[in-house]
């Protein structure tokens, strides 16, 4: 998978993809991450990517531009699955829309910033707009690395272990069951018998039990 970022602050990304998994899937060929900075496309002296809405109003909109420049560009070296806008009025990211966008090969992401981007561009060039919440941030930047982290990590061969992405929570809309580790009683604090039984029928049966009254208890809307 390859994925293309534009962003007015690419020093925003660096640390983010330099280190665990999105690293190794990076080192593994797995993964290709780009991060673009969109003054380079500005044709503008000052490498200016912003300007003042038409109609007035407070705040400054991101230019056309400089985002059409990069774009068009990368379009001519490959095709494009989707080409993703970051924004807080866009779909709530959730596993589901992460296991699609897992399978596709080519994406685009573009991170807003200021009081957002030119109109013409989400009605032009944009394929799907993703939201990680219902709340403002500075800049696309971090629901972008929040997107390319946990569609990475759904890649076959970038988890040591790939069967683990496949129980965690919001997988088949249901949270994860407890889990426990080493030493088996730390303080008067025991992991639970099953567990240790080494029944894998009845410990698969606990935990599917475990998580579905989690997820009553704590998430009963996914159960709707």
């Amino acid at each position: 998978m390859r994925i293309d970022i534009i962003t007015v602050l690419p020093q925003l990304l660096d640390s983010p993809f330099a280190h665990s998994i999105l690293l190794r899937a990076q080192k593994k060929g797995l993964a290709e991450i780009v991060v673009h900075n969109l003054r380079d496309y500005s044709t503008h002296k000052h490498k200016s990517v912003d300007d003042y809405p038409y109609g007035g109003g407070s705040g400054m909109v991101m230019m056309i531009e400089p985002f059409v420049n990069c774009i068009e560009k990368l379009k001519t070296e490959r095709d494009y699955d989707e080409v993703i806008f970051m924004t807080p009025d866009g779909a709530v990211f959730n596993q589901q829309i992460a296991n699609q966008l897992s399978n596709q090969q080519n994406l685009i992401i573009l991170c807003g910033h200021y009081k957002g981007i030119d109109q013409r561009i989400r009605d032009n060039y944009v394929t799907r707009e993703i939201s990680i919440g219902d709340y403002v941030l500075s800049g696309g930047e971090l629901p972008a690395a929040v997107l390319v982290d946990a569609i990475v990590r759904l890649l076959p061969g970038v988890l040591s272990d790939e069967t683990s992405a496949l129980s965690d929570s919001f997988q088949g809309d249901l949270l994860d069951a407890p889990v426990y580790t080493r030493p088996a009683e730390f303080q008067g604090m025991k992991v639970p018998d099953i567990l240790l039984s080494g029944n894998t029928p009845e410990i698969e049966k606990w935990r599917y039990e475990q998580s579905l009254e989690r997820t009553r208890t704590r998430r009963p809307d996914l159960l709707e």
